[in-house]
């Protein structure tokens, strides 16, 4: 089982202390890209996939680096309709 493989498999199982390194990994594998929406954004990122067109934009987690459950939610969905 690939590393991709194992970070769907734990991303599908929605834990509480998914990273946002984690999350950057695992939509990496699957064909999205991270973009800084400029200097004014803050902590906003935008993961954009070239081969489907398919765009989300999320805000970082701040002060630490778990993915609150509304997001991880939010991001099943989008990769649920748009990539599986």
């Amino acid at each position: 089982m690939t590393k991709k493989d194992k970070l769907l498999e734990r991303f599908f199982a929605q834990p509480k202390d998914f990273t946002y390194n984690e999350l950057k990994t695992m939509l990496n594998g699957l064909g999205y890209q991270e973009y800084h929406l400029g200097k004014t954004s803050g902590s906003r990122v935008l993961f954009f996939n070239e081969k489907t067109g398919h765009e989300f934009k999320i805000h970082k987690p701040h002060p630490g680096n778990i993915i609150k459950t509304y997001l991880m939610k939010y991001i099943y969905e989008q990769i649920k309709e748009n990539i599986l």
